[in-house]
């Protein structure tokens, strides 16, 4: 058994005083004020907060490993160690839109992935290649359209792990969208033109929410609200957002917060190849150059691709910019992605949960992660 003492602990919702983690064979055991007697304890510093490892749903690359170029388990694996590194224990690998033949690959590796135990990978999101040409950002246009019946069908299969599908209500028919929610799909809107109305109508089909939300959509406007208007007018639809000082204003990420909650509104990275890698300069994405600048991803137009953005960057410039609590900010890291999952044992630190944990320091930079218990260099 080990016993982690800490002067903070944040469970998935809540911030706890001094509380002491037991863990055994990779989970919580149990949460106590003190560990039983004969049981060595590792206390962490006065000023740490001790909490669940981040969950990440959209993660395109790490450590110079895009997984457009290398869907197999091994690319899989070497981006997940290295957001594993920075406090991210699970996450979704993220496909750009592509050609299907490069889909099957990427539903392969995970499939392989995931029968494997790869640590950290829980699934797999496709996103695109049915979204809008229009609100397409770094996407490439000969990939995109609608998809057919065969296409559908293939996404409904039966897949061995969370399945995130990112579309564009405009693109994908609403008897689509429920045939995909039936099957047990997440489907997310994003890359979109769409209207309110469309919005809507694909919610009313089993849609469960928003890719990146404010980023490549409709906006809101006084007669159209748009994808965002829908966003923050849902009751349920659960929302991801970047926040990193580039993609969205704190006013915004201050407004979605206001609407949707840390319930509803989760941090996601959409981290390139260039996390994880101290000296990376750029990557290549389908052909076209992109160039990391002052911690920003940009092709030769200036589109954004992506972000230099782990978890963990993430939630500081959430508390220290954006001026969300840091609890707020912890849970939109943990309880509420896995919850969009359906991960019961990620994200929260509860007797029976995975003992994937991360140590943050006053500054709420990481200084330990542990992942099934283990502790990772």
């Amino acid at each position: 058994m080990i016993a982690l003492a800490t002067p903070r602990l944040f469970d998935g919702t809540t911030m706890l005083g001094p509380r002491t983690v037991l863990i055994e064979d990779g989970r919580i055991a149990a949460i106590a004020d003190h560990a039983p007697a004969g049981v060595a304890i590792e206390a962490l510093a006065a000023d740490a907060v001790l909490a669940p490892g981040f969950v990440d749903l959209q993660v395109n690359g790490g450590d110079g490993v895009l997984f457009n170029d290398s869907p197999d388990a091994e690319g899989l694996r070497r981006i997940a160690a290295a957001h594993a590194r920075l406090g991210t224990t699970a996450l979704l690998p993220t496909l750009v839109s592509a050609p299907r033949a490069l889909r099957q690959a990427a539903m392969a590796a995970a499939r392989a992935a995931l029968a494997a135990g790869i640590p950290g990978i829980v699934g797999l999101h496709l996103e695109g290649p049915f979204i809008a040409p229009s609100r397409r950002g770094i996407h490439p246009l000969a990939h995109l359209g609608a998809p057919t019946a065969e296409e559908i069908a293939e996404l409904c299969a039966p897949f061995p792990g969370p399945l995130l599908l990112t579309l564009a209500p405009e693109i994908v028919a609403a008897g689509d969208v429920a045939a995909l929610a039936a099957a047990g799909r997440r489907v997310f809107l994003g890359h979109s033109a769409a209207t309110i109305a469309q919005a809507a109508a694909a919610l009313a089909a089993g849609a469960a929410g928003f890719t990146h939300l404010f980023n490549a959509m409709s906006q809101i406007l006084p007669r159209e609200p748009g994808m965002v208007g829908a966003a923050l007018d849902s009751a349920d639809a659960a929302a991801g957002i970047i926040i990193d000082a580039l993609h969205v204003h704190p006013a915004a990420i201050r407004l979605a917060f206001a609407a949707l909650g840390p319930q509803r509104l989760f941090l996601v990275s959409d981290a390139m190849p260039t996390v994880g890698q101290p000296d990376a300069a750029g990557f290549v994405l389908h052909g076209r150059p992109i160039r990391l600048q002052d911690g920003r991803l940009t092709d030769a137009d200036g589109t954004l691709a992506g972000a230099h953005l782990a978890m963990a960057d993430a939630v500081r410039i959430a508390v220290q910019q954006v001026g969300l609590d840091l609890s707020a900010a912890l849970r939109m890291a943990t309880a509420t992605p896995a919850g969009v999952l359906g991960l019961h044992d990620h994200g929260r630190i509860a007797p029976g949960a995975r003992a994937d944990l991360v140590a943050l320091d006053a500054a709420l930079r990481v200084v330990r992660v542990w992942q099934a218990g283990v502790a990772l260099a």
